[in-house]
């Protein structure tokens, strides 16, 4: 496998490590991007674009990132928190007065940022094209009745996630969450990455599929636990039900679905941007802008969620919006926050030592939180931060 782009001295473990996703991990194409107070010092990628075919992967290929799109729709908040335009201990319906109804007055904006909302189901699952719709979206999430008592517990909101915040963005701002992204987060800060892929851009974008893992001669094979197998089995569980709020499943390279703004699942970036938008969060980025403050960046870390999440039914950690360090999602560090997508991409930022880091693939897996490929280079940059001044 022909590895293309640059890494900076002290760097090299990391391609070492992308090269062995393709030959041990069964990788087909994907781009991995780090950045370090502020400059890029990794630029990597390779195999094809599409996970279906044999066009080469370029530089600025995209791809969706599923649920990595989560910390860029987290980030939207904060910004308009520390803009004065949002108070997190406000209640939702504060400003969507329509969210006030069947025991959901009292949740708290940070409640929705933490998955702590209490819906992360619907009753009546929305299809791809009525969830492709805000309105009806934001309408669904606002008639539904929570599982929990809003704040007294916490479960991943894998498709609602997008209403809650898309809906609260929009009625703050008056403007569609992903036109809103587009021009306070993604081109202050340089990224490459779309909420809604516009006609202009859909050529950058390859096509994606689930894939398997390779056997791996004399590795151990790990499994699940036997709750989380379960959880996943049975359609009535939270877990299906959550994953299920759009039914069915939606086509993931169709080209209507990749233009609308479903915060919680359909963002397209380059790993460069993912790697650039974190870098923009903690610091001052070449030819970019910070964008938030560090106050801002300690508040979105500060832990809000741990212990068993009653949707994934692994024990998970939540800021406001972004995941945290842990056992079922390990990021760089401990002092580290971001976000994974489903079967494979993932960003995040570690503000101590400076570094933001983007990976992005066009071969999901089954992993929800911690993909082999992703850990991988996350080990091969410990490595390299260690030993790189």
């Amino acid at each position: 496998m022909d590895v293309n782009g640059e890494v900076a001295e002290g760097f090299e473990p990391v391609r070492e490590a992308f090269a062995r996703n393709f030959e041990a991990l069964g990788d087909r194409g994907a781009a991995v991007a780090v950045y370090r107070d502020g400059r890029k010092v990794v630029d990597l990628w390779g195999g094809t674009k599409d996970v279906d075919g044999t066009a080469p992967w370029e530089r600025g290929t995209a791809q969706i990132v599923r649920s990595a799109t989560k910390g860029v729709v987290a980030a939207a908040l904060l910004l308009l928190h520390q803009r004065g335009e949002l108070d997190l201990d406000a209640p939702v319906g504060a400003y969507w007065p329509e969210y006030k109804t069947a025991g959901k007055e009292r949740t708290l904006v940070r409640h929705v940022l933490a998955h702590r909302a209490g819906v992360p189901v619907l009753d009546r699952p929305l299809t791809p094209a009525e969830a492709a719709d805000p309105d009806l979206g934001a309408a669904a999430v606002a008639a539904q009745a929570p599982v929990w008592e809003p704040g007294t517990d916490h479960g991943y909101h894998a498709q609602t996630y997008s209403w809650l915040t898309g809906e609260l963005v929009r009625r703050i701002t008056g403007r569609p969450v992903g036109e809103w992204i587009a021009d306070e987060i993604a081109r202050p800060a340089g990224a490459d990455l779309w909420l809604g892929l516009p006609a202009a851009e859909r050529g950058r974008a390859g096509r994606v599929g689930q894939t398997e893992a390779p056997a791996q001669k004399g590795a151990l094979r790990t499994r699940p636990k036997p709750a989380v197998i379960a959880a996943y089995a049975d359609p009535a569980s939270l877990t299906r039900r959550a994953f299920a709020a759009i039914t069915p499943p939606p086509d993931e390279n169709d080209a209507a679905y990749r233009a609308a703004a479903l915060p919680a699942s359909n963002g397209v970036a380059t790993a460069e941007g993912l790697a650039r938008f974190y870098a923009s969060l903690i610091g001052d980025v070449e030819g970019g802008v910070r964008l938030l403050r560090p106050e801002t960046v300690r508040l979105a870390r500060g832990e809000q969620s741990a212990g068993p999440d009653r949707v994934l039914v692994v024990n998970t950690r939540f800021g406001l919006g972004p995941m945290l360090h842990g056992p079922a999602s390990p990021l760089l560090s401990p002092d580290a926050f971001g976000h994974p997508g489903r079967g494979g991409a993932l960003g995040l930022a570690d503000p101590e030592s400076g570094i933001a880091f983007g990976y992005v693939t066009n071969g999901f897996r089954t992993s929800v939180t911690a993909d082999p490929r992703a850990q991988a280079l996350l080990r091969a940059l410990r490595t390299a931060t260690a030993t790189t001044p």
